[in-house]
């Protein structure tokens, strides 16, 4: 790929120019006839170098101390956000991590931008013999189609609820009334002014829902439980998570040393399991009588893609997307790390990368196939961006771990020697290893991503400074929704 041939430098540029990728202002930026750009003392850039030149950019700022700086940056900047931010670092109302030995059978719901599923989960603990402490014994998927999309009000409700009743009717053979509802919980991907574990007040839901016309405001646990009575089904909404916070709970309820869960996927954010008294009061708005008393850590969904605003490392592709786009501010770390705006390339790792070639001129179609040094040149940029991506998410696992780590010392200096929380804080602070649960198609498929940024993770936990040997270790959680909903369920009930 030294040189493109017209043809198909002219149909790949007028395709990527239409994209949002940074891979993609990447490429087109050497494609496009910057002369000035792509010049250096009267000669031409060739592939090499602008290669070259493309690594710098993009690892460069990553590499030696940059990231541990750049963690420092992030830090402070959460820090900030858990003292009155209210846009960022939301506490929730879950305040229980498992036990592990909660078992049984719970129902639980996922609502997606596309798809609702209803599964019965079976808890086993931790010690199940299987090995398997988790398994979804049933499960039904139900696309949420243009014309579902389409049902005002409560009829979307009553359409969940007809599914429920579906799904439940070859599942529990227990009947269930209005004195004894059926336990329910509930993974919702939608905005939600939550105002209980189980209760929370409707957003308007976007993504083309018109479910939420004439519901705004409504308690969401009210609005499930009404529909559900209309299908002659008793129904208590018990538990509400987001995504981040259900993958916590998912990969918690096996796994105890879980402190944290991640969603890596077209957006990115973070749950965490921080003290009470590590977050401003006034980001709790009204709790019920008594929680504060009960709770002294709860999860915070912390919303971390917007974070980053003026301390991650803008190369001129990063500046050119963001003039395009129409909330440059809004989530800066999202924007440099998901898969939204990654643009992943290829997954071809043959030799003469046929795969790649297939799939490329198929996207971008051209009299000039391209070769093998035209696609690893690609391959390049793709795992350049990929790289820094994965190195700045460790940076801010990194520094939340940091974060929790000192709120559970300060929380400790502030317990009375009689405190019988003393001793689990204790141990909390003393933990070896601890787990990142995760989700999300850009940390599980992406080629490397995975082991690149655990690889990051332990280059900067060598630098904490707590004189105890540490670890950080990334753990899958699969089917994260629908099992933390669950175990979300089992945490209250037991």
């Amino acid at each position: 790929m030294s040189q493109f041939r017209k043809a198909f430098m002219a149909a790949v540029v007028k395709s990527l120019l239409r994209g949002k990728s940074l891979i993609q202002a990447i490429l087109a930026f050497w494609l496009s006839g910057n002369k000035k750009s792509k010049e250096t003392n009267g000669q031409k850039k060739t592939l090499q170098q602008f290669l070259k030149d493309a690594e710098a950019a993009l690892v460069g700022p990553i590499s030696g101390d940059g990231l541990q700086e750049i963690s420092v940056k992030l830090k402070g900047q959460i820090l900030e956000g858990l003292n009155a931010d209210l846009q960022c670092m939301l506490p929730s109302y879950s305040h229980q991590l498992p036990s592990g030995s909660e078992r049984g059978q719970y129902l639980a719901l996922d609502v997606g931008g596309s798809t609702l599923r209803v599964a019965l989960v079976e808890l086993r603990g931790r010690g199940a013999g299987s090995g398997n402490a988790t398994e979804i014994v049933s499960m039904q998927n139900y696309k949420i189609t243009k014309e579902v999309k389409d049902l005002e009000g409560i009829a979307f409700f009553e359409w969940m609820a007809a599914r429920i009743t579906e799904t439940i009717q070859s599942t529990l053979n227990k009947q269930h009334s209005a004195e004894d509802p059926l336990p329910i919980s509930l993974a919702w991907s939608f905005p939600i002014e939550q105002t209980s574990l189980g209760g929370g007040k409707l957003a308007a839901m976007g993504k083309g829902f018109l479910a939420d016309i004439g519901l705004v405001g409504q308690d969401l646990g009210d609005i499930v439980r009404t529909a559900c009575k209309n299908q002659n089904l008793h129904v208590e909404l018990k538990a509400i998570l987001n995504d981040s916070s259900a993958c916590l709970l998912s990969r918690a309820y096996s796994h105890s040393s879980t402190r944290f869960g991640l969603i890596l996927g077209t957006g990115v954010n973070i749950a965490a399991y921080l003290p009470v008294s590590s977050i401003g009061r006034v980001k709790f708005g009204e709790r019920p009588a008594g929680w504060f008393d009960e709770a002294s850590h709860v999860i915070v969904n912390t919303e971390l893609g917007m974070f980053g605003s003026k301390i991650l490392p803008l190369t001129r592709w990063d500046r050119q997307l963001l003039k395009e786009h129409p909330r440059p501010d809004f989530q800066p770390l999202e924007y440099m790390t998901s898969g939204m705006y990654l643009g992943e390339i290829v997954r071809d790792t043959t030799t003469d990368l046929s795969q790649a070639i297939s799939a490329f001129t198929q996207k971008y179609p051209s009299t000039h196939t391209p070769s093998v040094i035209d696609m690893s040149a690609i391959k390049a940029i793709a795992s350049f961006v990929s790289v820094r991506s994965s190195a700045l998410i460790a940076s801010a696992v990194y520094a939340l771990w940091d974060i929790r780590l000192e709120g559970d010392e300060k929380f400790l200096s502030t317990l009375p020697e009689s405190s019988p929380l003393r001793t689990k804080v204790q141990e909390d602070i003393k933990m070896e290893m601890t787990t990142v649960a995760f989700n999300g198609s850009v940390i599980e498929h992406y080629p490397g991503y995975l082991a690149s940024c655990q690889r990051y993770i332990n280059d900067l936990m060598e630098s904490n400074s707590s004189g105890q040997p540490k670890s950080i270790e990334l753990v899958s959680a699969k089917e994260s929704s629908l099992t933390g909903a669950a175990v979300a369920l089992a945490c209250v009930d037991s």
